[in-house]
């Protein structure tokens, strides 16, 4: 039996031949082969770790160099485009690029740029550690080290006017009738403004809890002492009726004030005239509106303006429109007369009417009609059969 299983192992090892055997030889260099090959992976992968590394650091060195370089690029650029260097702004280079480097891509990001690279690196946080490997910051292990520093000192601010506040009341000098920080005019930074401002990534639920905190800051009667700290994250806006153009004020020869303006809707076209000190007559294209427009509702439409303001009665309305049918030429109608209105009504009530939707111009049209259908959306009858 043994003899046996001797010749069958010989069998095996004859069968193999030399490979076998030099495969159980150690070789004093084999360590080194295997740290030294090289392993292959997929495109997908190689993306896959790249994405998982995070967005791509630049050092400070590189910054300053690419700064320079683009400061060396903007003289030249100036030079050939025979401007002043000094006077050279990023308005005439964008101007520069687009003539010298003509692109039809309908993709704007795909176009030749030249921008100052603060604009295209993003900003990146400060080296957080010393030489010695421990975190400058106290909260640096949270991962959030900004967020929760931020949420910390504005917790401190709540607790600091609590203190206050009972120390008032130990006086009996306590108040609910205290200064409160006007937010008119302005909002809270959104997500992505605080996380550029805190240069980190935060959730929405972290983002909530922000808005929380602050919110409890505002309700305490004392909130005003932290008004400059609460102003830092909000952000004013624009009036947009500012931005409105207004038309002048005229005058007849007989000294009455009167406004004109035009407005639009589909393909109607309206021109209105407002004379002051009328006595609330209403004609359009030389006839009555009453008649021009029998339907109650086209006649409710134009005169809504006058009556939001509580004009209704005051001018005499001269009105030409032409083109369209009933419903375009009582939007364009009133529209003209909102416009019109801005000569005589104040900055206040020329905000209300914005927001109204009164100084708003309808941009909808009739929708084409798709070929193999009816009508714009309408479908033939589906026959089975």
């Amino acid at each position: 039996m043994a003899a046996s299983s001797g010749r069958a192992v010989r069998t095996i090892f004859s069968k193999c031949g030399k490979c076998s055997w030099t495969s159980f030889i150690y070789s004093p260099n084999m360590n080194r082969q295997l740290i030294s090959r090289q392993i292959c992976v997929s495109s997908a992968a190689w993306r896959k770790n790249l994405a998982a590394a995070g967005p791509e650091k630049f050092s400070e060195e590189y910054i300053k160099k690419q700064i320079d370089e683009f400061n060396i690029g903007k003289r030249h650029l100036a030079n050939m485009m025979g401007e002043d260097p000094e006077t050279f702004t990023q308005e005439d280079i964008d101007r520069c690029i687009a003539y010298l480097f003509p692109s039809g891509l309908f993709e704007k990001r795909a176009r030749p740029i030249m921008k100052h690279p603060d604009l295209i690196f993003p900003k990146q946080a400060a080296v957080q550690w010393g030489e010695d490997g421990r975190p400058f910051h106290y909260l640096f292990y949270t991962g959030k080290q900004a967020y929760y520093s931020l949420m910390h000192d504005m917790f401190g601010k709540v607790l600091a006017i609590e203190k206050y506040q009972d120390k008032l009341r130990s006086k009996g000098l306590f108040s609910q009738d205290t200064k409160q920080i006007s937010l008119s005019g302005s909002r809270w930074l959104l997500k992505e403004e605080l996380e550029q401002l805190l240069v980190e990534n935060i959730s929405d639920h972290d983002y909530t809890r922000f808005l929380q905190l602050m919110e409890r800051l505002l309700s305490m009667p004392y909130c005003s002492m932290e008004e400059e700290f609460v102003q830092r994250f909000r952000r004013k806006l624009e009036v947009q009726s500012s931005k409105q153009e207004i038309p002048a004020l005229q005058h007849s020869e007989d000294g009455v004030a009167f406004s004109q303006a035009d407005g639009r809707r589909k393909t109607s076209k309206a021109s209105v005239t407002l004379r002051d000190r009328g006595s609330g007559c209403f004609t359009i294209n030389g006839r009555s509106y009453v008649q021009y427009f029998p339907i109650l509702q086209y006649r409710q439409q134009l005169m809504f303006p006058l009556h939001f303001v509580d004009m209704l009665g005051r001018f005499d309305v001269e009105a030409t429109v032409e083109g369209g049918g009933h419903s375009s030429q009582a939007g364009a109608l009133r529209l003209a007369i909102s416009r019109a209105l801005l000569s005589f009504v104040s900055n206040g009530d020329v905000e209300n009417m914005r927001q109204a939707g009164l100084l708003t111009s309808d941009p909808r049209v009739k929708e084409r009609k798709k070929p193999g259908q009816a009508g714009a959306r309408k479908k033939f009858t589906w026959k089975k059969r």
